[in-house]
């Protein structure tokens, strides 16, 4: 009984909380003194962390349904401009046409912490989108809106190192995405002499990490992750051997940044850093992962045609199901599949239906294609090797039955490789090549 009545209480008092806040919002927009205007975005910031998860789904379908353009007024205005073409009646339809939530997020981004506020609002509201599809368009406007700020002429690049502040490593441990950091004595020995740890901040979150890379230098190619996550082999402190810089893991930390181009712009950047460092160093590479690998061997979903004769599709596919039936057989065990992935007769196969996969990858494919390919080539590198037994962790031979791939970063290239991908083409090696 009481605990109902106390329910009942702190979702009334809640639901009055969430009117405060949504008043607060529209007088936010209408208010044209700034100092008022300060202290009505901290309230309502201050308002909106306060809600429970319920509230704040609430409060994002109150900004999808009250904050929207009046469409009376843009037809009017749309009519007019194509009339006359002229620039102030384009303009008056652009003012119209932008959704009052775009300026309610920048006056709540006027105020210390804003920023921070709004990218944790949009990673929360990102949770949402698959149960709630009517607030894909505040997630656009936020999106837009957060393009713009963390632009990356705004961002400032920042070498860490093991004399770095301790908060910034602990986050840097809790964001490695890719391959695990068990703990600080992995992590001493990734920031060593022949390793390089770079990231992204931007001036309104001074102390969290955006997104960072790490790098290892070496001689060669790398081939394989483990030699590169070794803890117990010893640093090469000597720089004259640096040839190769292989960026090894790309990691996120902040998720309501997702889809804002971070992640390019720095591989670019921390090349022509070291470039500069190190003029030895020629070459600019990735050992990637291929984390849909496996999952496209057990698709139904054809390989595209591309400029493979039809006798060499069909073979492909008729591997590619032999394989299926293999992994099927196995009900993709852990053992089964590394078994598989050490099995020398199938070797030669995997890698060419990896190279066909990985090649045949296109621009607009978001939903079929590899995300780590995609990005990489979007990105201007060129698809240079595929590797064999580079991944036998857990996770490496769930992906992609140990598969890993070389990524090269020819900076002369870069934007050509970048435009040829926009087209429609992947570039990749005769290496690669040769193995479809």
């Amino acid at each position: 009984m009481f605990d109902r009545l106390r329910q009942a209480k702190e979702k009334s008092d809640e639901q009055r909380q969430l009117k405060r806040l949504l008043e607060d919002c529209h007088r936010l927009l209408g208010e044209a003194g700034e100092s008022i205007s300060q202290s009505l975005a901290q309230r309502a910031l201050d308002q909106y962390q306060a809600l429970s998860a319920e509230g704040q789904l609430q409060f994002f379908q109150a900004l999808a349904a009250q904050f929207n353009p009046d469409p009376a007024t843009v037809r009017e205005l749309a009519a007019r401009y194509a009339q006359s073409v002229r620039a102030e009646d384009l303009v008056a339809l652009v003012r119209a046409a932008e959704p009052p939530r775009q300026e309610l997020f920048r006056r709540l981004n006027r105020v210390p912490q804003g920023c921070a506020v709004l990218v944790g609002l949009r990673e929360k509201l990102l949770g949402q989108l698959r149960k709630s599809p009517e607030l894909q368009a505040v997630d656009a406007d936020l999106y837009h809106l957060l393009s713009s700020w963390f632009n990356p002429g705004f961002l400032r690049l920042e070498q860490l190192s093991w004399d770095s502040p301790a908060g910034l490593l602990e986050q840097i441990i809790a964001h490695e995405a890719v391959h695990e950091i068990e703990g600080w004595t992995d992590l001493q020995r990734r920031l060593q002499p022949d390793r390089r740890l770079f990231t992204y901040f931007h001036p309104a979150l001074p102390r969290e990490p955006l997104i960072f890379v790490e790098v290892a230098f070496s001689e060669e190619l790398p081939d394989a992750i483990a030699p590169l996550l070794d803890r117990k082999r010893v640093a090469e402190t000597d720089p004259g051997k640096f040839r190769v810089a292989t960026f090894y893991s790309i990691s996120n930390c902040q998720p309501g940044l997702k889809g804002v181009h971070l992640g390019n712009f720095l591989i670019k950047r921390v090349a022509e850093k070291l470039q500069s460092e190190f003029p030895k160093i020629k070459t600019f590479c990735t050992l990637s992962p291929v984390p849909s690998f496996a999952q496209w061997l057990l698709a139904e979903r054809p390989l595209p045609a591309g400029a493979l004769t039809p006798a060499r599709l069909k073979a492909l596919e008729m591997e590619r199901a032999e394989l299926r039936f293999q992994m099927n057989q196995r009900q993709s065990s852990a053992a089964g599949l590394l078994s598989m992935a050490e099995d020398p007769a199938l070797g030669p196969r995997l890698k060419s239906l990896c190279a066909a996969y990985l090649s045949s990858t296109a621009a607009a494919d978001e939903r079929h294609s590899d995300p780590v390919a995609r990005f990489h080539l979007n990105n201007g590198a060129r698809l240079e090797r595929i590797n064999l037994l580079a991944n036998l962790t857990a996770k490496g031979v769930r992906q992609s039955l140990g598969l890993m791939v070389n990524y090269l970063y020819d900076l002369d290239e870069v934007e050509e490789n970048h435009e040829r991908f926009v087209r429609g083409e992947a570039t990749a090696s005769r290496g690669v090549l040769r193995a479809v």
